[in-house]
């Protein structure tokens, strides 16, 4: 039996490589894990919660939001400028309502993701290696050239 090219490691692999290549999935991740840290932080026993929130619904409304964003990030990447900003202002509000925005963490994670998702760019070629750029320049330059010393 011959294996098709999703059925091997490599071909999962890069069949993902290709997906992700597609959108900011950095970011929709971050944003993502940021909503689920600060959901995390609401379970969190007495001693450690600082305070509930307002209202109580706030403090699980906006994270579950965030990670609803986020999900919405990865899976339908053409909207993505008006999910990061609303992202970034749902993340800013958790610090308000939900224990400081997961003590800052899920803070940090919601406005870092949701910025990066705002500066992705989909027509950008992807960045070449340091590694491939000497390689291709060695390649280019022309071989019997050696620099003389001076003597």
């Amino acid at each position: 039996m011959s294996d098709t090219p999703l059925r091997s490691p490599q071909g999962v692999r890069s069949a993902f490589r290709a997906w992700r290549a597609d959108r900011p999935f950095s970011g929709g991740l971050l944003l993502t894990l940021g909503g689920a840290w600060i959901l995390l932080t609401e379970k969190a026993s007495l001693k450690v919660i600082l305070h509930i929130g307002m209202q109580g619904l706030a403090g699980y409304l906006l994270p579950a939001l965030m990670v609803v964003l986020g999900l919405l990030i990865l899976f339908n990447p053409a909207q993505r400028l008006f999910y990061s900003i609303t992202g970034v202002l749902l993340a800013l509000g958790t610090w308000l309502t939900s224990n400081l925005g997961g003590f800052f963490v899920g803070l940090l994670l919601g406005v870092v993701g949701s910025c990066m998702t705002f500066g992705w760019l989909p027509d950008q070629e992807p960045r070449v290696s340091r590694r491939k750029r000497r390689k291709a320049a060695r390649a280019a330059a022309p071989q019997g050239t050696a620099k003389e010393q001076p003597a």
